[in-house]
């Protein structure tokens, strides 16, 4: 049996005028006792903040979402608002009362044996009905039962609140309609099945109550699903931020911005698109930092596409992206890339591929055949593209070293979120080989470390998801490449076509490249200045099939 907080103290004070008259030797005060006539306000709940700084729930349950968000929002109430299982205009409704009294949202029907717990561990004592709630399957002995009324006006009478309405949420679209409905407004139903339905009886009186404090810095994440409606209103009541995307939300330039301004300190999501907890966690940290890639979000693609210049700022002899200073560079940029808008809805990314570490003839100090280029040199570049909003890759030719070893050597760079990597194998030397005499090669283990080191270096430091290119104009540069790893989400993977000549056999080299290539990757062309015969146009770049995602000049 239930007894609430009122009934309690009634029984108490039964009990001890039963004990006082049965002692002789008490003197019996004989002026009545006063009562306050109205009992003092309490606050209608307690919400709390989530206890890990991210929680999922992978569910499309209604019932088990609303209860598993009673359970992480609140952690008491006078007042908890029920809404028939199935019922989704009931349910929509009793979300905005709910979000406007401040209190949770529960289903009943389906399972009522979590309910009744949960009306117990909050400490329930009136509940709030909305539509034709089945009461048998909880134990209503101490509940005041107060069902909501049709009539907004009513509705404000009852819980004393000035209420105003909202017109009824779209199908499919509850869950963006609770997440931006104001404060103070409850929707109206138009379902006549609702309205003809029959709410349980009323019983007892609505408590005095006081608004309950609201939590900070908690954002709830839902992917949209109408399942979500009764959870997201128990979120906004206790105060929590409600942002709608469906999947990765690295890949909204919306969701990264609202979870960047939001400061949030924890994190729920409620749908079953974004992964697992691990992936859940990671990425939404990541979208928390409210930190957008050029052209929005914090993916590389899709969406997008990528103009860039290529060589080195110390010599104008490796490419067009060293035959001018910083800022003419990044102009120039901007000049290339200009022209591709127009061929293609996605948004094109001016870029610079600048070559950090070159092949060389000599051994060096070092015996590698590569020159390593101080990190130093290429910040005002990376820099003047960052505020420019182009991207930047850095291009390895790594002799007998290897790419893992040098890109290490460039961390610092690498903590620009707008900077990527390019694995160049034509210029890397087995133990005995050297530059000129053969191309050079790469097997896919020390590519998928890469991959492995690159990605794990992007979760660990917040960062949006990097571009990894790996050059290849003929298919032994890049041994075993069917065996890419292309599970990793924290990077994007893209061949680039780097061929030079007649049109012809750049074609028949683009479309050997294509044959068995991992599924999954992207796609880059590049055109040479002075080699290509012809070079192609924007126009005729955007005829090869498929588009590619990537195109650079030399």
């Amino acid at each position: 049996m239930r007894l609430r907080p009122a009934a309690f103290l009634s029984v108490l004070v039964a009990a001890s005028l039963v004990l006082v008259g049965c002692t002789g030797d008490v003197d019996l005060d004989t002026e009545p006792t006063t009562f306050a006539t109205t009992p003092a306000a309490q606050a209608v709940a307690v919400a709390q903040a989530p206890v890990n700084p991210t929680t999922l729930f992978a569910s499309s349950d209604p019932t088990e979402l609303a209860l598993n968000a009673s359970r992480t929002f609140f952690a008491s109430a006078q007042v908890a608002v029920l809404a028939p299982a199935g019922d989704q205009p009931d349910t929509v409704r009793a979300a905005s009362i709910a979000m406007t009294l401040g209190v949770p949202v529960l289903l009943a029907g389906a399972d009522d044996a979590a309910l009744d717990a949960e009306l117990l561990r909050l400490g329930v004592g009136t509940i709030v009905p909305v539509g034709a709630v089945p009461l048998d399957g909880i134990d209503t002995t101490s509940l005041t039962v107060q069902p909501a009324p049709a009539d907004t006006a009513d509705l404000s009478a009852l819980l004393g609140l000035d209420l105003a309405d909202a017109p009824t949420a779209a199908q499919g679209q509850e869950v963006p309609a609770l997440a931006a409905l104001a404060g103070g407004q409850v929707f109206t139903t138009s379902d006549q099945a609702a309205l003809n339905t029959t709410p349980p009886a009323a019983s007892g009186q609505m408590p005095v109550t006081e608004p309950a404090e609201q939590v900070q810095g908690t954002v709830a994440v839902a992917d949209g699903d109408p399942a979500q409606s009764a959870a997201v209103g128990t979120a906004r009541a206790a105060g929590a931020q409600v942002v709608i995307v469906s999947g990765d939300p690295r890949a909204s330039a919306d969701a990264v911005t609202r979870l960047g301004e939001a400061g949030a300190t924890s994190i729920v999501g409620l749908g079953t698109t974004f992964g697992d907890e691990a992936q859940f966690a990671w990425r939404t940290a990541t979208a928390a930092t409210g930190v957008q890639l050029p052209g929005g979000g914090q993916l590389v693609f899709p969406g997008k596409r990528y103009v860039a210049l290529y060589g080195s700022p110390h010599t104008a002899s490796l490419g067009v992206l060293g035959e001018q200073g910083v800022d003419a560079t990044v102009q120039r940029a901007a000049d290339t890339a200009a022209p591709y808008q127009a061929l293609t809805p996605d948004t094109v990314i001016p870029a610079l591929e600048i070559i950090v570490t070159v092949g060389t003839g000599g051994a060096g100090e070092d015996g590698n055949y590569s020159e390593e280029w101080g990190v130093e040199g290429f910040i005002p570049l990376i820099e003047a593209a960052q505020a420019a909003g182009q991207y930047v890759v850095l291009d390895l030719q790594p002799g007998r070293s290897s790419f893992l070893d040098q890109i290490k050597l460039y961390e610092s760079l690498l903590q620009y979120p707008n900077v990527g990597v390019a694995l160049d194998p034509e210029w890397r030397l087995g133990p005995n080989q050297v530059h000129l005499v053969q191309n050079g090669h790469v097997g896919i283990d020390e590519v998928n470390s890469v991959v492995t080191y690159l990605a794990d270096f992007v979760q660990a430091n917040h960062l949006p998801q990097k571009l990894i290119i790996m050059h290849q104009f003929q298919l032994r540069m890049i041994d075993g490449r069917e065996r890419l790893d292309t599970s990793r989400t924290e990077v994007a993977l893209l061949i680039h076509a780097d061929g030079q000549g007649s049109q012809g056999a750049k074609a028949d080299t683009w479309d050997a490249l294509h044959v068995g290539a991992p599924a999954g990757v992207y796609w880059g062309w590049k055109n040479f200045i002075d080699e290509d015969v012809p070079m192609l146009t924007p126009e005729q770049t955007y005829q090869v099939v498929p588009i590619p995602d990537f195109v650079s000049y030399q």
